[in-house]
């Protein structure tokens, strides 16, 4: 299995968040990359760095006004006088179908769903080669690997078409998907993540060329709270092309493979050419933020069961934050996939 990831990516580093309206240490800090990229190594794996892409593949699934707003805003933003020092949304829009702000400070609560992006100088080139190593993954399995792996970091499931939120800038798995379409006339995106993948929903909400399976800590009180529920199916052309798998707080790994029966039948019923894994390590029982009980022998378990799809896959970072176990569960999935592949 191929592996992509640049340094770039580890020059994001946001200081803080608000949790429950309090000021907290930002959970997704550079370190998750250095204890990802170990889980990496510890199967063999060996670390590529990805081309420059350009704004092409990134340009696919988001929209142009959103890209130049993620591009320009921290300059603009250190120009309004006593500005924090990255840029962090105060106003959000009631509706989105209207008048487009000028401001700054407008732009950023019209594309920054939550306090959880913040933007810093170096948040838009970090984003960018986050993406584009899943470009070089997709690319990979196009040119003939049964699998590539996409150490993406920042995340990107939360980053729907034209906003940022939950960490998340530029949506990597969607881009993944996309770059794929090239080759593959259907392709799935399965999100194990912790949380729901809210922003890859909404980009494929229409779609039914790629089917979005989504196993998630139920959000009615969880975030993001308002998508990720069972009856999400899908609009228009992608009706029944959306499915959403909220399970109880606190489910472990019975549960979960459980779940995963079930979201494999529905991928199988889509026949895809092509699957996308948007790989979220925080469903471990150990995650900082405390949803699902996964275990470390659990991952392998769930990379086992999806090795046995048998598709041609490309595996996206998302969540998994800082934790004595973070690397190990990297090792313990991809050695499960990569051992049991059939």
């Amino acid at each position: 299995m191929k592996a992509f990831f640049a340094e770039e990516q580890k020059r994001h580093d946001p200081k803080a968040f608000l949790s429950s309206g309090a000021p907290q240490p930002n959970p997704e800090q550079p370190e998750r990359a250095e204890r990802l990229l170990a889980g990496a190594r510890a199967t063999g794996l060996t670390i590529e760095r990805p081309r420059d892409h350009g704004l092409g593949p990134v340009a696919a699934v988001h929209t142009p006004e959103y890209l130049a707003f993620l591009e320009h805003i921290f300059a603009r933003w250190q120009r309004i006088e006593g500005a924090s020092a990255e840029v962090i949304p105060n106003i959000h829009p009631l509706a989105r179908d209207g008048a487009y702000p000028a401001s700054a400070v407008g732009q950023a609560g019209y594309h920054m769903a939550d306090t959880a992006c913040p933007i810093s100088a170096e948040t838009w080139q970090s984003a960018l080669w986050s993406a584009w190593s899943a470009v070089e993954a997709a690319e990979a399995v196009i040119s003939g690997a049964p699998a590539a792996y996409a150490l993406c970091r920042p995340p990107g499931h939360h980053a729907f078409a034209d906003v940022a939120g939950g960490f998340c800038f530029i949506n990597n798995s969607a881009v993944a998907a996309q770059v794929l379409r090239k080759q593959a006339a259907r392709v799935a995106i399965l999100d194990v993540d912790l949380h729901h993948g809210n922003g890859t929903q909404g980009i494929f909400y229409a779609r039914p060329d790629v089917l979005t399976v989504s196993l998630h800590a139920d959000p009615v009180r969880f975030y993001p709270f308002f998508w990720g529920h069972a009856d999400e199916r899908g609009e228009g052309p992608g009706l029944g092309y959306n499915f959403n798998l909220p399970l109880p707080r606190k489910s472990a790994d019975a549960a979960f493979l459980e779940a995963l029966g079930v979201a494999f039948q529905r991928i199988r019923a889509f026949a895809p050419d092509a699957l996308v894994v948007a790989l979220g390590l925080d469903a471990f029982e150990g995650d900082p933020f405390g949803g699902l009980s996964v275990t470390t022998p659990g991952f392998s378990r769930i990379g086992e069961a999806i090795g046995k799809l048998g598709l041609p896959t490309v595996i996206v970072q998302e969540g998994g934050y800082l934790c004595d176990a973070l690397g190990d569960n990297l090792t313990a999935f991809l050695t499960g996939f990569g051992g049991k592949q059939r």
